[in-house]
């Protein structure tokens, strides 16, 4: 077993200790020490990083056979015994202790404001969540109150203590859950209002995490997941925040305490100016599609529409088609594309051609077998060697189509 120096002392940084054994691990090597300051992924909290005689650490983990802590090392170490020195980003570390602290404080909250006892954490690299069943959908008041708690109890800088308590004492605990694990346990105290059974690192006063927010929470099955930050990422998640809201409202030639006025107005104005757009789109493919049946050849009696709109950039192919067959005698042969033709061919109801047979061979002629819809209107595609092909396609279905129209007809 490897001592875990972290467990008397989260603040100790640099250290010695003996090298118990080092192999190969995965493509990397490993080293096992009679002990360490290097804390081991588990209890929903990463590793620490940092070096060991100058090289650096890339993963601990605890090795499930013996509980031994392997240190996973950014490449070889040349002395293969003796003593090594190692020393922890403190950087990384402090902001795990801060995390971590601060989800306890948190979780107590949530039990105290909202009966909503914590299930689940996981602290990632910019945000934390915890996972929380509870009797009830969790509001917005919900949230700030707990977090208002969280953070009272943070400013009043409280203690935060460590201990190992036996089996027959467990009794003794007000325990915020049942532990996970089997004979002593180790109890975090947040004076007078938090005990959790827990493994990892912590702040040694409440004061030192600063801050908690809360971000966002959403609700997943029974749980409510809720992600939040605390100490230097609530800081630096405020920071960003407010640089953008203060570029928002100068953009927008406003105080930042009427931004949410500002946005109301454009949204406002955005949806009057998307249905005139709409309409005048409406508007746009009723003349095109007059436009192009006045112009269309007549084979046997079927206004014959052939139209490459690639180059059209305001009227809807679909919308077109329809328009186009809404009066009778009309077939409609419809494409677009540059490397990717699409097709939609539709035709009047007393147009007696199967648009959808039509439509699947162009696509096959061009190595797809994409295409489908009803006989009255269908839609497919397939690849272009060239912008160009696509009128010769075209060409080809309404040649195909006036041979078939032709031969109804006699």
């Amino acid at each position: 077993m490897t001592t875990r120096l972290y467990y008397d002392d989260a603040y100790l940084t640099r250290f010695t200790a003996h090298v118990v054994a080092q192999f190969p691990y995965q493509d990397r090597f490993a080293l096992v020490l009679d002990r360490t300051a290097f804390y081991p992924t588990s209890g929903g909290q990463p590793f620490d990083q940092g070096i060991l005689d100058g090289i650096a650490v890339v993963d601990v983990l605890v090795r499930e056979s013996d509980g031994a802590v392997l240190h996973v090392l950014a490449s070889p170490r040349p002395d293969e015994t003796g003593e090594v020195s190692g020393e922890v980003d403190w950087g990384r570390r402090f902001d795990h202790m801060q995390q971590h602290t601060g989800q306890h404080i948190l979780s107590q909250a949530f039990v105290e404001t909202a009966q909503a006892e914590t299930v689940s954490f996981h602290l990632g690299g910019e945000s934390a969540t915890i996972d929380l069943a509870g009797p009830r959908q969790l509001s917005a008041a919900d949230m700030d109150q707990a977090e208002s708690l969280a953070n009272e109890v943070i400013w009043q800088d409280r203690p935060v203590t460590a201990r190992v308590v036996p089996p027959s004492e467990l009794d003794q605990v007000p325990l915020r859950k049942p532990p996970a694990v089997v004979g002593d346990v180790r109890v975090i105290k947040v004076a007078d209002f938090d005990w959790s059974a827990c493994g990892g690192t912590h702040v040694a006063r409440t004061g030192e995490i600063g801050l908690i927010k809360i971000l966002k929470w959403e609700k997943r099955g029974a749980e409510t997941r809720v992600e939040f930050r605390c100490g230097r990422r609530a800081l630096n998640d405020y920071r960003g925040k407010n640089h953008m809201v203060n570029r928002l409202a100068a953009g927008f030639n406003v105080g930042h305490w009427e931004l949410d006025q500002a946005i109301e107005r454009l949204t406002a104005e955005a949806k009057d100016l998307r249905s005139r757009l709409r309409e005048a789109g409406r508007t746009l493919t009723k003349y095109k599609a007059a436009e192009l049946r006045a112009a269309a050849p007549q084979v046997a009696q079927v206004r014959l529409v052939v139209y490459n709109l690639t180059a059209d950039t305001l009227t809807d192919m679909r919308g077109l088609a329809r328009e186009l067959v809404s009066e009778p005698g009309v077939a409609a042969l419809l494409g677009t594309g540059r490397e990717k033709a699409q097709f939609c061919f539709a035709r009047s109801s007393d147009v007696a051609v199967d648009m959808v047979a039509l439509v699947r061979t162009i696509a096959e002629r061009l190595g797809s077998r994409g295409g489908g819809g009803k006989p009255d209107f269908a839609q497919g595609g397939g690849p272009l060697e060239n912008p160009q092909q696509l009128d010769a396609v075209l060409d080809g279905a309404a040649q195909q189509l006036c041979g078939q129209l032709e031969k109804d007809h006699d």
